[in-house]
């Protein structure tokens, strides 16, 4: 009884080891994120407008396309936050160096002061030129 409880406790000691060799070689290996402050987001007809903190304390503006809100995998995704202190963020995804889908974590009250108003007679389509790839700056 003694022997099979410690070769027991060496299999539990060991399986982990075996578990994380096996999954490392995994195919999203090469998946990778980068996560940015945003300052503010301007809803539009065409999409969002992301006004973002970038790494040399510049602001960078970016926009998404509705489209990609609206597929169940599609490229972007908008997560509202919990109520509190917390402040947004844009989370953008790559996998083997390309673009694969960005995630706009917002202020769930829209009187929040991150949130801005555009007139609906503002041409903003400069901002949604190319719907097929996704111009990030860090």
């Amino acid at each position: 009884m003694k022997k099979l409880i410690v070769v027991l406790i060496l299999l539990a000691l060991a399986l982990p080891v075996f578990a994380q060799a096996q999954s490392s070689s995994g195919g999203d290996s090469n998946m990778y994120y980068y996560s940015v402050t945003v300052e503010r987001i301007y809803p539009s007809n065409e999409g969002y407008i992301v006004q973002y903190r970038r790494n040399n304390n510049l602001i960078g503006v970016i926009g998404i396309p509705n489209e990609w809100f609206s597929d169940a995998a599609g490229r972007a995704e908008m997560i509202r936050l919990p109520f509190g202190k917390n402040w947004p963020t844009m989370s953008v995804f790559y996998i083997n160096g390309e673009f694969s889908h960005v995630r706009l974590y917002v202020h769930r009250v829209k009187s929040h002061q991150t949130w801005g108003m555009i007139s609906q007679t503002s041409d903003v389509s400069s901002y949604f030129t190319d719907r097929e790839s996704f111009n990030f700056q860090l």
